[in-house]
């Protein structure tokens, strides 16, 4: 029996990829596990594991093609000895209000088509999974998934043990209609300001997967999180000391701490300190972290990425800084897996490096805060004895939503990272 394989969802935000290069060519086998493809989502290039066994019949879609939308068949598996030429071809892609309307049987559903479960939900299982299913008598709403994204696979029907079929569920009284929602404000479109630089010469760049995923990101952002602003100025000159002389003593060990590992180090245990704004937006609630899992802005070539630094609070220096470089370089050459940059309550965007004395950063959904990093600059200060001295100083501005965080909860959180940073001895009690 043939198996189309469809484009994965990588990453729960994925909604189309390019399909860079195939690692399996026609009349090759194929086990379950074995890596078949490469994939570039909007984030990253990831490796593409087969979830069935078989021989690969016949790819549907060649190496190179970019905009591969989600669940686009791009190869047919068929079993040992079935005719190649028995291969299916390609079905085309049901509009969505249709396929809204009727959802397909299980007995029926290709790979990554979800039958309905009783309760409406849908579940995920591969062709050869289901066929097991049918034949033991199983029914699937009771089998967990061990496939990508919680998909059935083989195995876990195989484990599984048989048990009657749920008795399909009274049908739901239909809701009443919902209100339209406001239509959201619109740009110009392409036409339009073309026409308004028509005669002068440009370049048009078409956007990529990951600008266009930047693109709508942050116009949500901006639309949809109350942002306000909280500004702060911090004495760096005891981190600097402290820093250079901890760095004398790290330098046998090959270790070398930024600033801006104090910073992660500082904001990490802040949010240990203020607990309440160690949060995220939930869409009708908020969910209090636990940990500190910090997310740092990292550019690379045509946009950037937001690594995570999971437990950040109770990493040392050396090993914040380590995770970091090695986060910064896999985030530059687009080798970072979707659980590494996913995640996390705050970020930290530091533009200092860049010789910016301010700025105010943008939240990522759906975090609670970003703090906005400028350069350390020699100012003029007044001392604690009145007395006009030189020190570094650094401004820092903290962007909150406020659906999670009030100002004067922002304002303590702001005032435990600069006392961290003012004092950084005391980040390594």
């Amino acid at each position: 029996m043939a198996t189309e394989i469809l484009m994965p969802a990588l990453s729960p935000t994925m909604e189309e990829g390019t399909l860079s290069k195939w690692l399996k060519k026609e009349g090759d086998e194929v086990k379950s596990g074995d890596i078949i493809a490469e994939i570039e989502t909007d984030k990253a290039t990831m490796e593409f594991e087969a979830v069935d066994e078989g021989v690969l019949g016949k790819i549907l879609i060649p190496e190179g093609t970019s905009g591969v939308k989600v669940n686009t068949p791009i190869a047919v598996l068929v079993e040992e000895g079935e005719s190649v030429d028995a291969t299916p071809a390609p079905k085309a892609e049901a509009p969505k209000a249709e396929a809204a309307k009727e959802a397909p049987k299980a007995e029926a559903a290709p790979a990554a088509v979800a039958a309905p479960k009783a309760d409406g939900k849908r579940i995920f299982a591969s062709p050869l999974a289901r066929r097991i299913a049918a034949e033991k008598g199983l029914d699937l709403t009771a089998v967990k998934g061990s496939g990508p994204h919680g998909r059935i696979v083989k195995s876990d029907v195989e484990a599984a043990q048989a048990a009657p079929k749920a008795a399909p569920a009274a049908a739901a009284a239909p809701a009443p209609a919902a209100a339209p929602a406001a239509a959201a404000p619109q740009g110009m479109s392409a036409a339009t300001v073309a026409k308004m630089y028509e005669g002068r010469a440009y370049e048009e760049v078409t956007l990529d997967g990951m600008r266009r995923t930047i693109a709508a990101r942050l116009t949500e952002a901006k639309q949809t999180i109350p942002h306000f602003y909280l500004r702060r100025e911090v004495k760096l000159d005891a981190l600097l000391a402290f820093r250079a002389d901890l760095n004398k003593k790290l330098a046998a060990r090959g270790v070398k701490l930024s600033v801006n590992d104090f910073i992660i180090k500082a904001c990490a245990l802040a949010l240990q300190q203020v607990p309440d704004a160690n949060a995220v937006w939930a869409g009708d609630r908020i969910l209090k972290m636990k940990a500190s899992d910090v997310a740092v802005a990292v550019a690379i070539e045509g946009g950037l990425f937001t690594p995570v630094l999971q437990d950040a609070e109770s990493k040392s220096l050396s090993k914040l800084s380590a995770q970091m470089k090695d986060l910064a370089k896999r985030a530059r050459d687009r080798k970072l897996a979707p659980h590494e940059y996913q995640g996390g309550s705050f970020a930290i965007s530091n533009l200092g490096m860049f010789g910016i004395d301010s700025f105010d950063a943008v939240i990522n959904p759906p975090h609670g805060a970003i703090l906005a990093v400028g350069a350390g600059v020699k100012k003029p200060v007044v001392g604690a004895d009145d007395q006009i001295e030189v020190a570094t100083v650094m401004s820092m501005t903290l962007s909150v939503d406020h659906r999670v965080i009030d100002g004067a909860l922002g304002a303590e959180l702001l005032a435990a990272i600069v006392e961290n940073l003012e004092n950084p001895l005391a980040m390594l009690a």
